[in-house]
């Protein structure tokens, strides 16, 4: 019997390349860049399945191309903003991603954002190297406290409520955001949920773990930025769209807020000449939030895990659109 064929868009972890060779004739894409919107079309044709990234744009054009054989698209990624769901769905593919794996390590390294930006770890860090540190002195690299300080977090799912539960290990005060009240965590955490006017005005650290939608796209621009304190500091290891950069870059530049931390950016890579580059009050590294072994070790096999049961057509583990799920 002929195996299916899948295309898998980037390399994952060998063990999960192995599991789906068991049951498939793999196209691996070994190239550390993408493949252009050309290669991944002609690749894409007569396969069954795919493996791929928020890199990759798959759309009715893809799954034209693909064919009318294609069953499953797994997703290595919690978003899936680069899928056409609804027109995965209007076919009857199922669309696996991957959530839950990866919400532990999201949530540790956007507290590890909160305090390197807060603690001015990179400037520090910069001037121990480049021969500028001279002396310890009282009024150098001054950040902001964060024991006893007051965080708001907007939006309260997985990684909202980790980060939540790690700020408590510094008496921090919990205000959250969110467009339905989550009374049944508030019973397992103390916090307040409030408006975001009230959000922004109060927090000392604002932290964002929101999805990207028509409503969240540059939710934090100008406006937002001055409701917020000058001593303020804002964190997203959510998706880049969700700030507005330019406002951003005013906002730090003329130190309405005191800080920022980002593991996302708009676009990804941020150009090397993007302004918010040439600010030393800007933390910027490259949508890192999931990168320890363990959690691409389980993204990979989850993503796995989903592409094969779609060849099966059994449901997958974790499915975007369920409707269609077997």
């Amino acid at each position: 019997m002929t195996k299916p064929r899948v295309l898998i868009t980037r390399n994952i972890f060998p063990e999960a390349i192995k599991a789906i060779e068991q049951v498939a004739e793999v196209d691996l894409w070994t190239d550390e860049m993408p493949p252009s919107r050309e290669v991944l079309l002609e690749k894409s044709k007569g396969i069954d399945g795919i493996l791929c990234l928020l890199t990759d744009k798959i759309d009715g054009e893809f799954m034209d191309n693909a064919g009318p054989q294609l069953k499953v698209i797994s997703q290595i990624a919690v978003g899936y903003n680069n899928i056409d769901i609804a027109e995965a769905t209007k076919r009857g593919i199922p669309v696996g991603y991957t959530p839950d794996v990866l919400t532990h390590a999201t949530a540790d390294f956007a507290f590890t954002l909160l305090m390197a930006a807060a603690r001015l770890v990179i400037p520090g860090h910069i001037s121990a190297h480049d021969g500028s540190w001279k002396t310890w002195h009282p009024l150098h690299f001054l950040g902001q406290d964060i024991y006893g300080s007051k965080i708001g977090i907007v939006g309260m799912g997985r990684i909202g409520f980790e980060m939540a539960k790690r700020s408590t290990g510094f008496d921090m005060d919990i205000l959250y955001y969110d467009v339905n009240r989550r009374e049944d965590l508030e019973k397992k955490l103390k916090m307040t949920h409030v408006g975001m006017d009230e959000l922004l005005t109060q927090s000392d650290f604002v932290s964002i773990h929101v999805d990207l939608n028509p409503t969240t796209q540059h939710m934090f621009s100008t406006e937002q930025f001055k409701q917020m304190k000058n001593s303020s500091v804002i964190i997203n290891a959510a998706r880049g769209p969700v700030i507005d950069h330019m406002a951003l870059y005013e906002a730090l530049k003329n130190k309405e807020i005191a800080g920022a931390g980002l593991d996302v950016t708009d676009p990804e890579p941020i150009p090397n000449d993007h302004p918010l580059l040439t600010l030393d009050n800007c933390l910027i590294v490259p949508h890192i939030a999931s990168a320890t072994i363990e959690t691409r070790r389980a993204m990979s096999n989850l993503a796995a895990a989903n592409l094969i049961n779609g060849l099966k057509g059994t449901s997958l583990s974790t499915c975007v659109n369920p409707e269609v799920d077997n």
